[in-house]
């Protein structure tokens, strides 16, 4: 391609993609600035959405199936046309919020790779870029300058949320668990400053995986825009019970963001992706849960499962099965 990741970003920040940023978007004013675009939508107590690169790289496919099939009127980004977001043109960038105008898409959050990396000066972690990063590699010397670029990109989109990590999970993360806290809280002050939200997703391969490590984490960064990106589908492949046992010690007020995926255990290794609703997350209690104790946010479709022809198919058969779940529930999407 003839540049590096880091060249990319030094290339890219602020100033480079300032320059795109239309006069008619408008500073955020709270932390939670996002309207639905019509009002069918808002019958839904959540923002519906389904993770762009799931259904595939092709942006405006995408967005078509979301807009157009599924009837959903938000999205959430991370990667299309082979590039992580962060790592996208300017006119790339330009031309996916066209394409989302076009189909009346709204951004729920920006799903960077944000200190999805390994902890500097630690043992490295055995979790250390041996999974799929969705086009991202981004070391520990990068990360302030990948977060510069985060915000941009949240500006840009119209959204008041950036996703990110707390790096490769250690074999003993004790000694090293305050100086990532305080990462994470210089980052999330870093956020407030510009209006937004930093969430942070339980990831099985970083050091927060479950439920209970998160509200440790939430305990010790106070920082109302430090939320939660809450993936029951990663606590429970990591053997937790997401729902209710995890989910009982998140402070609810803290969950930013949720992620929807099923997982089911396997014989010959610890666990596989399933369709929503056909796994052993109580997604009928937890989403029960999430609409009684008032989350208003993004519920965003992370298939994962590759089980149909192809991720298109794949990700159709899980909204089925989300949508069916829904209705079990008692809730209208």
């Amino acid at each position: 391609m003839g540049y590096t990741r880091r060249s990319m970003l030094e290339g890219m920040g602020i100033a480079g993609l300032g320059a795109l940023v239309p006069p008619l978007v408008k500073k955020a004013t709270a932390f939670s600035r996002m309207q639905p675009w019509a009002s069918g939508a808002s019958s839904c107590p959540f923002r519906l959405a389904v993770i762009n690169d799931e259904i595939t790289q092709d942006f405006e496919k995408a967005c078509q199936v979301v807009s157009g099939d599924f009837g959903l009127h938000w999205m959430e980004l991370r990667s299309m046309w082979n590039k992580n977001l962060t790592e996208l043109e300017p006119r790339q960038i330009d031309a996916a919020r066209k394409i989302l105008d076009e189909h009346q898409l709204q951004v729920t959050d920006i799903a960077s790779p944000l200190f999805k990396t390994d902890w500097p000066g630690a043992p490295r972690s055995s979790q250390s870029e041996k999974r799929d990063q969705f086009h991202a590699d981004f070391d520990a010397a990068a990360q302030d300058k990948l977060l510069e670029r985060c915000i941009s990109l949240a500006h840009f989109f119209n959204t008041d949320r950036i996703r990110c990590f707390d790096y490769w999970r250690l074999d003993d993360q004790k000694p090293y668990r305050a100086a990532i806290n305080a990462k994470l809280q210089q980052a999330a002050e870093t956020c407030a400053k510009h209006k937004l939200v930093l969430l942070l997703e339980n990831e099985m391969s970083c050091n927060t995986a479950t439920g209970e490590e998160a509200a440790a984490v939430l305990k010790t960064i106070p920082n109302q825009n430090f939320m939660l990106n809450w993936d029951p589908g990663n606590a429970a492949a990591v053997g937790s019970a997401p729902y209710p046992t995890g989910y009982n010690a998140l402070p609810k007020d803290r969950i930013g963001h949720c992620h929807c995926k099923d997982v089911v255990s396997k014989p010959d290794h610890k666990y596989d992706w399933a369709p929503v609703g056909s796994g052993m997350v109580d997604w009928v209690g937890q989403l029960r849960a999430l609409q009684r104790d008032g989350f208003s946010y993004g519920l965003s479709l992370e298939t994962h499962w590759r089980g149909a022809s192809t991720p298109e198919a794949s990700t159709r058969i899980s909204m089925e099965g989300l949508k069916k779940t829904l209705t079990k529930a008692g809730i209208s999407c």
